[in-house]
């Protein structure tokens, strides 16, 4: 059966889910995941590239397969379910994060002068990264879903995911103000600094919290424990989850294709120098945070007056990101008149909006299976994301490529993929108009997602 934290004896039994300061713990906990994350996925990608000269592909494979290994994201939540506790699985699965982006910085630095010995580090360290994030983060998601109630899913959604960013920032800021000048000692203090105050803080924040906070609702506990080949069986023959599914997979794919476009979109078409355009990258970013404060705090507000529908959210961002990227589509044939800045901005803010709502109906749709727990569907759906994300940039990268050599033209290479994502984000909301989620309950209102 789903066992999450069993209450201390004699402990009155609270219901009402977790407070706004245990959600912002886990969301250290998230930001902690993310800090660490982005050594292996930007910071050792670019000094592989930069500074050793190592070809682009050979840190875009490690990241590829970090993402593969997250397959295994079923089977960890599938474990925690069973277990009396997540708390050890966070734990875990950080600790094998944590040493794996430490390993990593050597395999980084032994990238110097590449060989057998390079590769092979490389290989154990991205996978104990993939292995890591797929452990911790499946559990926490599957905590965060079984101790928040209903009408505060929206938010703790919003939070989570913008101290997550906010965790990639911060590391990223810090870590590039302190390696200057370069050099390979620098490199390997300050990431392993980084490293610890992030696992450091982890541990901190979820110092105690489950114990603490009993679940607010159960799926069922009075089943029997299932296996793992059964809870995977039981979650894909139910329509809603199964539909779900395919609505992760086809959004995140959508939604990552522009990840390693964006950039050369705006050097060859609108001759943005190499500083500007990542400028332009942390304004898409910025548009992304506020449309998850928005989408968090609006859907949490919406829920308190009429009932949880996070589809409208879901919907809205999807349909807003297809209408953003037909604009990016159009402006490929307009050139430096064409307002990049404010299209990319509006871009950022559907995308924060649509992955809030999509994450806080992950939440809301984790506790509603008849026995499997919230870690194997949280599982189900962190697989299908890695799924996306490991193919959506590559995809992206690759139908440029092949497209400016088939055309011959820029503009018309873009302008085709940003039109194929506008037309997998459409498909996203026909996918999510059909999923809904509802959940009645003697005190609750029913919860359409």
């Amino acid at each position: 059966m789903s066992v999450a934290a069993i209450p201390e004896a004699g402990a009155a039994p609270d219901n009402r889910g977790l407070g706004w300061f245990g959600i912002v713990r886990l969301g250290t906990v998230q930001a902690a995941i993310g800090a660490m994350v982005m050594l292996a996925t930007s910071l050792f990608n670019r000094v592989m590239v930069v500074e050793y000269s190592v070809a682009a592909a050979v840190p875009a494979a490690l990241v590829a397969w970090h993402y593969g290994v997250q397959l295994t994201r079923p089977l960890w939540g599938h474990k925690s379910d069973r277990s009396r506790s997540r708390t050890p699985w966070i734990i875990g699965g950080m600790s094998i994060l944590a040493l794996g982006a430490v390993l990593a910085v050597d395999a980084t630095i032994m990238m110097a002068d590449p060989g057998i010995g390079a590769a092979l580090l490389a290989i154990v360290s991205f996978t104990m990264i993939g292995f890591g994030v797929g452990m911790s983060g499946t559990a926490l998601l599957a905590l965060l879903a079984s101790r928040v109630s209903p009408h505060r899913k929206p938010a703790a959604a919003a939070i989570s995911w913008t101290m997550m960013i906010a965790g990639i920032v911060i590391a990223a800021g810090l870590s590039g103000a302190f390696l200057d000048p370069f050099s390979e000692q620098r490199l390997a203090i300050v990431t392993s600094i980084v490293v610890l105050v992030a696992f450091c803080l982890a541990m901190l924040a979820l110092h105690n919290l489950e114990a603490r906070n009993p679940p607010v609702e159960q799926a069922q506990p009075s089943q029997p424990a299932q296996s793992f080949p059964d809870a995977l069986r039981e979650i894909w023959h139910e329509k809603e989850a199964r539909r779900f599914t395919y609505f992760v997979f086809i959004s995140m794919l959508a939604y990552s294709m522009q990840d390693l476009i964006m950039e050369p979109f705006a050097g060859f078409l609108f001759e943005m120098t190499p500083g500007e355009s990542t400028q332009l990258s942390g304004i898409q970013h910025s548009g992304i945070l506020v449309g998850m404060l928005l989408c968090g705090v609006g859907g949490s507000l919406y829920a308190k007056r009429f009932g949880q529908n996070l589809k409208i959210w879901i919907v809205a961002g999807c349909l807003g990101s297809a209408l953003m990227l037909a604009g990016l589509s159009f402006a490929a044939t307009q050139g430096t008149s064409w307002p990049l800045v404010a299209n990319v901005f509006g871009l950022g803010l559907a995308n924060g909006v649509f992955a809030v709502a999509a994450v806080g109906a992950m939440l809301g749709l984790a506790s509603k299976g008849r026995s499997a727990g919230e870690g194997t569907r949280m599982g189900v759906w962190g697989a299908a994301q890695a799924i996306a994300f490991g193919t959506g940039g590559l995809t992206g990268a690759v139908l440029v490529d092949q497209l400016r050599s088939f055309t011959g033209q820029d503009a018309s290479a873009f302008q085709i993929v940003f039109t194929v994502e506008a037309l997998l984000f459409l498909a996203a909301a026909v996918v999510a108009t059909g999923t809904t989620l509802i959940r009645p309950s003697g005190q609750e209102k029913g919860l359409a997602v």
